[in-house]
């Protein structure tokens, strides 16, 4: 029996990060710390496939391990990266799931087949959109299916191709789907990664001792000492195969109906990413900078004692390097400000505890966060978050903040009121469960709800400018402003997607 999860989210969930790495003794070794690094991308599941070629079959035997837990507990048997997981490829896979399917193992990335061209493995990041009516016409033609992932499509359509050639194959397979997807793949004697045509999602390109790498971000490049040299542009497909391990310039095709410009996800730059990595070309944490500084200037918060100094304070961790833009720019401005560290996170608190009867909610952020009562005794606080989505722990952060006696706390964020949902990759309640709908996007309402003396959100055109490339021309804001770049299936259900 499948159980049906109904998660709490109080702050947007993207959906998984990916890695490989093709030409390298150690690629399993290399894989578990990239996955490592990727791990704030998804918690739930982790994988890894690894092709060796067999000199006594003359063969490419492909090995999976796979399971759920984080990266530590999955691969926790040393025996597993050097005796089982074996070949100079591999790919894997940081799981996050949606409701409907997160006891599903079978759900859990790379997706792995052997086909008669050979093997085939695919790790996923995003969403499918025409899923639905692509599955329908492969199940009535008799295709059987062992997940209720909408990865697993990919996969059939590309066993399914006449092409003869594996890369006509892949391209005529992805030509077919719509959304949001960055892959890798794994064949025998080559890797692909491929980007949608509009680029949501991330994928860059490193190096690593003549090996190739691709990643979600390019911490997971850090990690392991691999040098970043790109991205895969959205709709092109790059082939590593040992052809180019001797040139050392992947192949390039592209995808057809190729839009005239991107739209990347740019919740990317203001909460998914880790601060350190590159995504989209650009540093996350110089954009989270900025974003912090236009909020000082749309948002400032003053006090009436030009001697009094305003102590600014971040919600752990996402929100960090924005604080320090907004403080930098608040003193410049002449508002006197100090950063401190007034919420101290416990980075200890596993993803499930034992909840008990009362109290739950509070007691949940108790576990996690905690105040440092000499901060925030007697001063003006302002507290920086990246994000409030349903608004129940922004709340219980302010109670928690207000029992250290301050004189005013002040509630700050680095993006506009999130009102609609995602269909491209990220995991939102439902729409009538955003805090900015309950309160009909009223902000005096949500700043009572939050009970803070003052709220501000950081507007759409002060976002835009925050980001590099035409002035945020280039980035889709679906779920602040309803606008849609792509046309979404109406019988589109994101509860039957898995991840």
């Amino acid at each position: 029996m499948e159980l049906t999860v109904k998660k709490n989210i109080d702050k947007p969930v993207d959906h998984c990060g990916i890695f490989g790495i093709f030409g390298h003794p150690q690629a399993a070794v290399m894989t578990y710390y990239g996955l490592q690094a990727l791990q704030h991308r998804g918690q739930e599941g982790c994988g890894i496939v690894t092709s060796e070629f067999n000199q006594k079959i003359s063969k490419n035997q492909f090995h999976v391990h796979k399971d759920f837990g984080l990266v530590n507990d999955v691969f926790k048997e040393e025996s597993l990266l050097k005796n089982v997981l074996r070949g100079n490829s591999a790919i894997g896979h940081d799981r996050y799931s949606t409701a409907g399917s997160a006891y599903n193992k079978q759900n859990i990335q790379p997706l792995t087949v052997n086909y008669r061209d050979g093997n085939l493995a695919i790790s996923h990041n995003g969403n499918i959109t025409n899923f639905r009516k692509i599955r329908k016409e492969l199940q009535d033609s008799g295709t059987i299916f062992q997940t209720t992932s909408d990865t697993e499509i990919v996969l059939h359509l590309i066993a399914r191709s006449r092409e003869k050639d594996q890369i006509n194959q892949v391209l005529e397979a992805l030509n077919q789907i719509e959304g949001a997807f960055s892959f890798v793949i794994l064949m025998d004697g080559k890797m692909i990664a491929a980007r949608d045509p509009y680029g949501w999602r991330p994928l860059n390109v490193g190096k690593l001792d003549g090996a190739f790498v691709v990643a979600s971000e390019t911490c997971a490049f850090d990690i392991i000492g691999a040098k970043y040299i790109g991205e895969v542009m959205p709709g092109e497909i790059l082939v590593f195969d040992e052809e180019v391990l001797k040139s050392g310039t992947p192949k390039a095709f592209h995808l057809k109906n190729k839009p005239s410009k991107p739209h990347y996800c740019i919740f990317e730059y203001i909460y998914f990413s880790r601060p350190d990595s590159y995504v989209f070309g650009e540093s996350v944490d110089r954009i989270r900078r900025r974003l912090g500084k236009i909020l000082a200037e749309e948002h400032p918060v003053t006090v009436s004692n030009p001697d009094e100094r305003i102590v600014v304070i971040n919600v752990p961790d996402s929100s960090n390097t924005a604080t320090l833009g907004f403080v930098s720019r608040s003193n410049k401005m002449g508002n006197l400000t100090k950063y401190e560290i007034g919420l101290i996170r416990s980075h200890y608190v596993g993803r499930t505890f034992i909840q008990p009867e009362q109290d739950v909610r509070e007691l949940k952020v108790k576990t996690k966060f905690n105040k440092v009562k000499g901060v925030l005794k007697d001063k003006v606080v302002v507290v920086v978050d990246d994000s409030i989505v349903r608004g129940t722990t922004s709340k219980q952060l302010v109670k928690l903040i207000r029992e250290a006696e301050p004189k005013q706390v002040h509630f700050r964020v680095t993006a506009p009121p999130i009102r609609f949902p995602c269909y491209y990759g990220m995991d939102f309640p439902e729409p009538n469960e955003l805090i900015a709908n309950q309160c009909d996007g009223d902000l005096e309402k949500i700043r009572q709800e939050l009970g803070v003396d003052s709220l501000g959100y950081l507007s759409l055109d002060g976002l835009l400018k925050s980001v590099p490339k035409e002035n945020g021309e280039w980035y889709c804001t679906a779920c602040f402003s309803g606008d849609y770049p792509v046309e979404i299936d109406k019988n589109f259900d994101k509860e039957e997607l898995d991840y």
